[in-house]
């Protein structure tokens, strides 16, 4: 069919009686699908189980005459600084490994700089008037809802193709001392499947900032999460803000939680080794140390790197037929009809889809109302408002082949109802 906008009243109406018709029909199948987050799927846990196995009760004590049963190292174990220490392009002695979530590093992050300040700072964040953070967007809602909860006034941030919008971003940090951070989702962003240009790092590393204690927020979440057999680079940002002149500047987290076990997975943060001595003697006080054991299974089942990067290949070969599958349906129904458009990422976990502005919302509820729970619209954006209510994020990793193939059918012909009614509306 020729695109929607070339079609007349009568037209658009006939068309709108055939989806409805087609729509019903779907909601007759009380379906129970979801795509609302990004979860790996039931067989790409599977290739973990040998972490399960991973640990023998009469091999327990590691490098140092650790015994890894027992309290302490609270930055992790030395073995585990290695094998992640290499995957971020760091050294061992700028890194804490954590429990399982990088999320929780993130929060504590941040809590720990209003309650304490950072290395760079004159006084605990609380004490300043207001802070506030870039928001790169669309972006992860759960950064913005750390925001939220901890009263941080959020700024909108426009992404581009090559990471976020570094005018705008250049201009607001050189006037605003309150401006604290920006939260960065480096490679593969979620959910646009952007990946930062070499320009953009070094513009990070180098802008002038009213603020010193200004700190970036570098989610590194699928530093590994490759969709093809050409992996994008992303510059190491720790290595330039340090040729820049602002070692202190950046935060690194990063989780194997899609890479092993979600629930039991690992988590890292990089940082100067200023940054890290400051922060080990806040930890200190707040734990004796994280789970050296599940560390430990880690290291043992990945042995090195290139043992890594094999497993993540496994997991590329299960999810990216999903991802293909809804870049086929969304080509095939609604290519040639001027109402979407999406990106095709070459890594991570999301498709981006924007549809006609003042649409999402509606698509998002019709398609909910038929069994199909997305991602509700706005949670790409801070406070949850899309100011063009156009942008909803597709988790193609959870269901099954064929889940998804229905799922992404009724999002489809949600977007098609939607838009023509909008369509007429305007006529």
């Amino acid at each position: 069919m020729d695109h929607y906008s070339r079609l007349n009243k009568t037209e658009l109406q006939e068309e709108l009686s055939k989806l409805e018709t087609k729509y019903n029909e779907y909601k007759a199948n009380n379906l129970s699908l979801d795509m609302s987050r990004g979860k790996p799927g039931p067989e790409q846990l599977e290739l973990s189980q040998g972490l399960l196995d991973a640990l023998k009760a009469d091999d327990l004590t590691v490098k140092e005459n650790i015994d890894v049963r027992n309290y302490g190292n609270l930055d992790g174990l030395i073995e585990a600084k290695e094998l992640f220490g290499e995957m971020l392009e760091v050294q061992p002695n700028q890194l804490i490994i954590g429990g399982n979530s990088s999320l929780s590093m993130m929060y504590d992050t941040i809590s720990r700089a209003l309650l304490f300040g950072v290395v760079d700072s004159n006084t605990p964040w609380r004490n300043e008037e207001k802070i506030k953070f870039l928001c790169p967007s669309p972006g992860y809602d759960r950064h913005f809802a750390i925001c939220e909860a901890l009263n941080i006034e959020m700024i909108t941030i426009n992404m581009l193709d090559d990471g976020p919008d570094m005018d705008e971003v250049e201009k607001l940090v050189s006037q605003d001392a309150s401006i604290k951070g920006i939260w960065c989702v480096p490679k593969y962003s979620n959910p646009e499947g952007v990946s930062y240009s070499d320009e953009v790092v070094d513009r990070l590393a180098k802008m002038d900032t009213k603020a010193d204690d200004f700190k970036i927020f570098w989610d590194d979440a699928y530093t590994i999460h490759h969709l093809t057999d050409e992996p994008v680079g992303v510059k190491n940002i720790l290595h330039a803000c340090r040729t820049a002149g602002h070692p202190n500047r950046v935060f690194i987290f990063a989780s194997t939680s899609k890479v092993t076990f979600p629930g039991s997975g690992v988590a890292v943060m990089a940082a100067s080794e200023e940054n890290i001595q400051f922060i080990k003697k806040q930890l200190g006080i707040q734990t004796i140390g994280p789970d050296k054991l599940n560390q430990l299974r880690h290291v043992r089942f990945f042995k090195n790197l290139e043992n890594m990067k094999l497993h993540m290949k496994k997991h590329a070969e299960l999810i990216k037929p999903k991802f293909d599958i809804v870049l086929n349906e969304l080509e095939s129904q609604l290519g040639s009809l001027s109402i979407a458009s999406w990106k095709k990422p070459k890594g991570g976990y999301f498709i981006s889809l924007d549809t006609i502005d003042g649409c999402a919302t509606e698509v998002v509820k019709l398609a909910r109302d038929a069994g199909v729970t997305l991602t509700n619209a706005g949670a790409t954006f801070p406070y949850g408002k899309d100011p063009r209510d156009r942008n909803i994020r597709i988790a193609p990793t959870y269901p099954t082949i064929e889940e998804l193939k229905t799922a992404i059918e009724v999002l489809c012909l949600c977007i098609k109802l939607v838009s023509i009614k909008q369509l007429l509306n305007q006529q």
